[in-house]
């Protein structure tokens, strides 16, 4: 016994364990292996699969792998760099945020103690009234100003708390089943019984028959679609590759070059060079797949399935809901307001300025959220009424939507009712009545996207609202790359402009961390910001930042100040965004090539060498070297890299025009 607790607890033995318990290092938990060295005995003097045998040394690795996993995912791992927020996957910290704001009806910021029972709830946190008001109470005893009130920091420390205390007693107790919620346990190469994830069944019907629309007609994809909504077809279609790919493209258009897609060939190899490059495509159009990769499509990870296929649906609903793709947005702008308040509004809160504008001139009360407000219906019947086609300006056979739905008494009824109407528009997507009735919020943003992108109902401007539409200057691909890396790295909140975004600073500190520059988060500032004097604390983050650029990340920012950033200027916002991406990629060569510190000069002379000692004639100066818009030298290292893979009947050579530059790239 002694022997296998020391395998477990020293140092050396965790550094040279099996890959499986690598990530321990990685994930910064070695410190806390004592909350769990309970388990771990109880697993080792258990008896195993066969009477009298005793654990290896490798099943207690697996074992303490497996822990660690629920350890991390459980939120019980060690307090983060960013003041009081702790160690969570983004996707958790943002299901804790979606709670915390459906809870903070009048967005101050802050709940109070008694609406804690709501909120845990509304978080998955079922606990019975005596503990909640244990909670309230340790929580007042120590609330230093006496407000009674519960920041959302202050929240995800509580529920770090509890999650830590649970971590024992839930090891291996199997997830209690909601309705609508699907859970499963061993996702992982290393798992046994103990780790779960749950999945909404809601949102796994809502997205096969958005992509089964969306794909119907697709010839690559006629051997996985239609899939069943009912069954669990899904996770198995993803397998091969193709459908993410297809659904990449349908997001955002010519992403990928389909040719390269293996559509005739599905072996093994094949349909994982499908899924790197569905994996790798998502992630330049925004995506966060950190911790996903090939093994876990083909293996039909359902939480992850679905969470990466709701970020691609998610940026293909929001594309068109920004101003510079659509000038006919202005019409939302209120009185007194600019472009730059426009600018400065999320798709979501765009969305919900949308609805607002045509209830009002239904002659309607205004909405607040996607949640509460719409479980009636009354609102959709409504919005649809306003946004159908009339026949006379709008294009199409008038339909004229049967408002007697509004009559009936009973909430799933009338949802049902009124979503017969958006069928007839053909909106009925993503949403059942009973998603409307529970007010989710995921899935009613999903099918008020789809509403505006089919019938936006919106005039575009004249001159005479005194706004130049010229002066609307569109996302350039150089912008769109920065915001979508920053979105691939979990930044929180999502960057949707680039500048106005990154004016409080906060986006650009996170990012510093993501480089390991350290950030003392004592210092920042963070919202709710005052109402008076919200701009000074958010010049000060902006000057924070530009600090650390200087004196800490040894950045060229001569002439830059906090100011720019706070203003949203974009040279200098550029400027100090594209060194931060640099130093990133720079990490991450350093990380691969074992510490050695890399700068351009070593991937030039690698570059050179590898295609020099391949025969390939292709060679590069720098990389301002004007060779690399021909795509030639990449696609030769590519060759060199992965023989085979380059299609040479596809690659145009001799005097390129832009048209065979653009086909090469």
């Amino acid at each position: 016994m002694s022997g296998f607790k020391k395998v477990i607890f020293e140092a050396d033995t965790v550094r040279e364990a099996s890959p499986q318990t690598q990530f321990i290092k990685a994930e910064g938990l070695l410190p806390f292996l004592a909350l769990v060295q309970q388990e771990l005995i109880s697993f080792l003097t258990s008896p195993g699969p066969e009477a009298g045998h005793k654990p290896t040394v490798r099943q207690v690795h697996l074992q303490l792998a497996e822990v660690c996993h629920l350890y991390a995912e459980r939120g019980c791992g060690a307090r983060g760099t960013t003041g009081n927020m702790t160690q969570i996957s983004p996707e958790d910290l943002k299901d804790l945020r979606d709670a915390f704001d459906k809870i903070d009806l009048d967005k101050s910021g802050f709940v109070n103690d008694y609406e804690l029972h709501d909120l845990f709830q509304e978080a998955s946190l079922n606990l019975p009234g005596y503990k909640v008001r244990e909670i309230a109470e340790r929580f007042i005893a120590g609330d230093t100003n006496k407000d009674q009130k519960i920041s959302f920091d202050e929240f995800v420390g509580i529920y770090q708390d509890i999650k830590s205390k649970d971590i024992r007693e839930t090891f291996r107790r199997t997830i209690t089943r909601k309705d609508g919620i699907c859970s499963f346990g061993g996702t992982s190469g290393s798992s046994s019984q103990g780790t779960q994830h749950s999945y909404s069944d809601e949102e796994k019907v809502a997205f096969v028959n958005w992509i089964n629309k969306a794909l119907a007609n697709d010839p690559d994809c006629q051997h996985i679609i239609p899939m069943d909504p009912n069954t669990d077809s899904l996770f198995t279609s993803v397998k091969d590759g193709i459908l993410l790919c297809k659904m990449v493209n349908h997001s955002q258009k010519e992403t990928i070059d389909e040719r390269v897609i293996n559509t005739k060939k599905r072996s093994m190899f094949n349909m994982t060079e499908n899924l790197i490059l569905a994996l790798n495509s998502a992630s330049a159009i925004g995506c966060m797949v950190v911790n996903m990769d090939a093994q876990d499509m083909i293996a039909g990870t359902p939480h992850l399935v679905l969470g990466l296929l709701w970020q691609i649906i998610k940026i293909g609903l929001f594309a068109n809901i920004e101003l510079a793709s659509n000038e006919a947005l202005i019409a939302l702008l209120g009185e007194g307001e600019d472009l730059e308040t426009l600018l400065s509004l999320s798709p979501e809160e765009l969305l919900l300025r949308w609805v607002n504008y045509h209830l009002k001139a239904a002659g309607e009360k205004p909405i607040k959220n996607f949640t509460d407000d719409i479980k009636d219906s009354k609102a959709y019947f409504h919005l649809l009424n306003e946004i159908s086609p009339r026949g006379d300006t709008d294009p199409g056979i008038p339909i004229i939507i049967d408002m007697s739905g509004l009559n009936e008494e009973d909430d799933l009824k009338r949802a049902e009712l009124m979503l017969k109407q958006a069928a007839r528009i053909d909106c009925r997507q993503f949403v059942s009545p009973q998603d409307v009735v529970s007010g989710n919020q995921k899935l009613n943003i999903a099918y008020v996207a789809n509403l505006f992108n089919m019938y936006p109902a919106l005039k575009k401007p004249g001159s005479e609202n005194g706004i130049d539409v010229s002066m609307i200057e569109g996302e350039s691909r150089e912008d769109r790359t920065l915001r979508n890396w920053m979105n691939s790295l979990g930044i929180s909140p999502r960057v949707n402009h680039l500048y106005s975004d990154l004016g409080d600073g906060l986006v650009i500190l996170q990012l510093y961390e993501k480089i390991q520059v350290p950030v003392d988060w004592k210092k920042v500032n963070r919202p709710p910001y005052p109402a008076i004097g919200a701009k000074m604390k958010k010049l000060e983050n902006c000057n924070y930042a530009v600090d650390l650029g200087k004196m800490v990340a040894k950045f060229s920012l001569v002439g830059i100040g906090g100011d720019n950033i706070n203003e949203g200027n974009s040279k200098p916002t550029l400027a100090l965004v594209w060194q931060l991406m640099r130093r990133y990629t720079l990490n991450v060569l350093s990380d691969i090539g074992d510490g050695e510190k890399i700068n351009d000069q070593v991937i030039v002379d690698w570059v050179n060498t590898t295609l020099k000692n391949n025969e390939k004639t292709s060679m590069i100066s720098n990389f301002k070297d004007k060779s690399i818009s021909s795509s030639l030298p990449v696609l030769d290292l590519i060759d060199t890299i992965a023989p085979g893979s380059i299609r040479n009947d596809l690659v145009k050579t001799g005097d390129l025009s832009p048209e065979d530059m653009l086909n090469n790239a």
